[in-house]
């Protein structure tokens, strides 16, 4: 099974990622650049959602034990290629929906926040920014994109208390855009993204870029510390 299987219905493009806590390893990141390179070089009218292969997991954050052992000689690397990631999916030339199953967090919450909406499981699972509470910084494009996508007060406390915030909630902050039953979460997503699946690819990317460009300028930059 791969790490990522994409599939195609309709016009809608269904990212499944598959490695259980779906953990930011160096594996993973390939396997999503490759998927998205795909989806991109298709053509005509579409629209992406993703969502965790398991009920539990949407994504659990950087495979910090990876980091620790295998991935320790590449770690300044590894950490811009995960920017750019982000970057990428920011920037991405058509509607995207993340269909959050389960948790979202750390940097997994940020590869939610980075799509364009946001449709969450109401009953189980957590969107959570714990950086405070696991000591690990939060470089200059992930704090400029989480700003982009939070009210002050909900940014604010999200960075500084490292917050669990389940799906309801997250739905009355704003956070995400409907909060459903765990049966309805990628039917919900598909719904929305096909709603927008014939917005012209140049004119989105365009917009987007325009819109959120201080956070695409810094993610794309790989910029792990401040200027």
């Amino acid at each position: 099974m791969s790490i990522v299987d994409v599939k195609r219905e309709g016009d809608i493009f269904i990212l499944t990622m598959q490695s259980g806590e779906n953990r930011l390893n160096r594996t993973f990141i390939d396997a999503m650049n490759q998927a998205l390179d795909g989806v991109e070089k298709s053509s005509g009218p579409a629209a992406l959602v993703t969502t965790g292969g398991e009920e539990k997991f949407y994504s659990n954050g950087l495979d910090l034990a990876w980091l620790a052992g295998d991935g320790e000689k590449e770690r300044p690397q590894f950490v811009k290629s995960v920017l750019k990631l982000l970057g990428k999916l920011m920037a991405f030339p058509m509607p995207t929906v993340a269909a959050i199953n389960g948790h979202a967090f750390a940097a997994g919450a940020m590869l939610a926040l980075a799509h364009d909406f946001r449709v969450m499981r109401a009953d189980r699972g957590f969107f959570c920014l714990p950086e405070v509470d696991i000591n690990i910084p939060i470089a200059p494009g992930m704090m400029a994109l989480i700003k982009s996508r939070l009210s002050p007060n909900v940014f604010r406390s999200s960075i500084l208390t490292g917050v669990r915030i389940g799906g309801a909630q997250a739905k009355e902050l704003g956070i995400v855009d409907e909060a459903v039953s765990s049966d309805q979460v990628l039917p919900k997503a598909i719904d929305r993204a096909s709603s927008m699946a014939g917005k012209g690819r140049d004119i989105y990317r365009t917009l987007k870029r325009s819109m959120y460009a201080e956070a695409i300028t810094l993610l794309e930059s790989g910029a792990i510390d401040l200027p």
